[in-house]
């Protein structure tokens, strides 16, 4: 949506390593999303919750317990399976202090230099833990809101934030054992022209294959599943015990050579002002928290500013679906 431009790393990594063309969040929203990347599952409660919640019918009564699934989150299992984790940010506050990176920063940008920190010293004491989740959110944006990073400076900023990481982790003697997933925990703004599940991932790994399209159909599910596999561990739930794992996306011989950091080329510091395109609808929303913001609304301003005002906002796709006996 916003182009190589602002999102020059993340389009550089799908064309060096796998371009995934055929890749769908189990989610619905971050609420039940953040759940299926976490713990492949979202519970019944999480499920009947959002859905009131978003359409701001009211909220149903319950508890974090509620909103937890049976078995854990993926940095429960490590902990079950004796593997060492940290988190940064990810349902965090699900987690010891002592398994917390830090995750402080304003910016997406300058939050990867925390877990860049923590590589480092990693590569002096040989301490890394063997699995690492964190959430870079700045690319939801806050619209054109006067005050706040334009939406392109705040694509940008999430684009440099992982490319930093991934110039880091190339770099690092850790870098032959090591494997990357990015993913969305939704794909919420606004419909794709295949599916409006479909979303943007990226496997980045010495032993992934190189310059290739893999159109095998994954999910959220799939790329937990791929995690599991990879780490020794046994499944959460049975979705994704039944997940497709990633297979395709890797091969037996590594290529160990170093990523090179792009630049986005948009100004990563620039400020909506009040003469922003849809100002006053931006500033009447609420961004203390992803996905309180109107979502309808919020994304044809974002299409607006990314695409122009020559460029139709994009609609639903309505097609019959007929099957030969």
């Amino acid at each position: 949506m916003f182009g190589e431009s602002v999102t020059p790393n993340q389009h550089q990594l799908a064309r060096d390593y796998v371009l995934l063309d055929n890749l769908y969040c189990n989610g619905e929203v971050s609420v039940d999303g953040h759940s299926w990347c976490d713990a492949a599952i979202a519970t019944d409660y999480n499920q009947r919750s959002w859905i009131l919640n978003y359409s701001g019918h009211g909220r149903l009564s319950g508890n974090e317990e509620m909103e937890n699934p049976a078995a854990g989150y993926l940095w429960d299992l490590c902990r079950r399976q004796g593997l060492t984790y940290k988190n940064y940010g990810e349902g965090a506050q699900r987690v010891p202090s002592i398994n917390r990176g830090k995750w402080d920063a304003a910016r997406d940008m300058d939050k990867a230099d925390s877990w860049i920190n923590d590589l480092h010293a990693a590569e002096t004491n040989g301490e890394l833990p063997r699995f690492t989740i964190m959430s870079l959110g700045e690319n939801h944006t806050r619209g054109t809101k006067p005050g706040e990073y334009t939406p392109d400076a705040s694509v940008g900023s999430n684009d440099l934030g992982l490319g930093k990481m991934v110039v880091a982790a190339t770099r690092s003697k850790f870098w032959n054992q090591m494997a990357i997933f990015v993913i969305e925990d939704d794909a919420q703004n606004g419909p794709d022209h295949v599916d409006a599940h479909r979303t943007a991932g990226l496997v980045i790994s010495p032993y992934c294959k190189r310059h290739v399209v893999d159109s095998t159909l994954y999910t959220t599910a799939s790329m937990v599943r791929t995690m599991e596999l990879i780490l020794g561990l046994p499944p959460l739930t049975q979705y994704d015990a039944g997940a497709t794992p990633m297979f395709n996306c890797f091969r037996a011989a590594a290529a160990l050579s170093p990523y090179t950091m792009l630049t986005p080329q948009v100004d990563l510091n620039a400020k909506n002002t009040t003469k922003s395109p849809f100002a006053k609808e931006s500033s009447r929303m609420n961004f203390s928290e992803y996905d309180l913001a109107p979502e309808d609304e919020l994304n044809r301003i974002l299409w607006y500013v990314a695409k122009g005002p020559d460029v139709p906002y994009p609609t639903p796709i309505h097609r019959a679906l007929f099957t030969q006996p």
